[in-house]
């Protein structure tokens, strides 16, 4: 009998690693998708470079899916259904598509999901032929784009509102050493509720390119999805800051609703 019951279990055997083998080789459903959409050229190629790297390696450590697109071709509301976070890393807001652009605001508007954008995404204004998106300037806090320090400055950041998930765990002051540091026509201030502003008396070196009241991140609570604008996103040697990585890592997280 008991020779009968081993042979069993020695048949059984290769049965059960089988359905193991079977079960690891499916898919795990990601905890959620993420669309970056970043520019393929010019000066902040090396940030989008460095970020993608910084982005997959979080990704996989953390169970959600990020895919990348270099322009606005492809979006629409059926593609933006897809991703429970879409992150603007260093893209215009102009030169998109019709469709993207309606889809877009449809996104933010309806709360289908967060948005993260970065640096270049409140280059407002006119720019290579293209005109204002209105919708964007109410959505950045109706700001213009006025100047930056192109020679670039080390800078002081000081967080205002350290209870927000976007600030959990980032010091009170952190200095960011490679910035271009936008200037605007006016502080957004009145329109967003601001999260951190930059201390232009700490820049080095010094500058004359300075606005007062300088906020550097904001969210703007008139919109139904959660969102946050990130001003620095200009230089790689971010991803070796690591209050950045943290105001990045909770900004994703936070957005995405997770």
């Amino acid at each position: 009998m008991f020779q009968r019951i081993f042979r069993k279990i020695i048949l059984f055997i290769p049965v059960m690693a089988g359905l193991c083998s079977l079960l690891a080789m499916q898919p795990v459903k990601p905890r959620f998708r993420v669309l970056a959409l970043a520019e393929n050229g010019g000066h902040h190629i090396a940030y989008s470079k460095t970020a993608k790297v910084w982005l997959d390696k979080l990704a996989a450590d953390s169970g959600f899916a990020i895919d990348y697109v270099q322009n606005t071709d492809q979006i629409d509301s059926a593609f933006l259904a897809q991703y429970q976070l879409f992150i603007q890393l260093d893209y215009p807001p102009y030169a998109w598509k019709p469709a993207a652009v309606k889809a877009f605001e449809q996104y933010i508007s309806e709360g289908k999901g967060g948005w993260i954008g970065f640096h270049h995404a409140s280059l407002l204004g006119e720019f290579d032929g293209y005109g204002l998106w209105p919708w964007f300037y109410d959505f950045m806090g109706k700001i213009r784009f006025k100047d930056y320090i192109g020679d670039f400055a080390a800078g002081d950041v000081h967080v205002e509102d350290a209870a927000h998930p976007v600030l959990k765990g980032v010091p009170a002051v952190f200095n960011v050493k490679t910035e271009e540091w936008y200037t605007y026509d006016r502080s957004p201030r009145p329109d967003v509720h601001v999260l951190a502003s930059v201390d232009e008396s700490s820049y080095k070196p010094a500058s004359e390119k300075k606005m007062g009241d300088h906020p550097v991140i904001w969210t703007n609570s008139a919109y139904k999805t959660r969102n946050v604008y990130i001003f620095m996103g200009h230089s790689p040697d971010l991803f070796e800051n690591r209050a950045y990585l943290l105001l990045f890592r909770n900004a994703i997280f936070w957005a995405a609703g997770k």
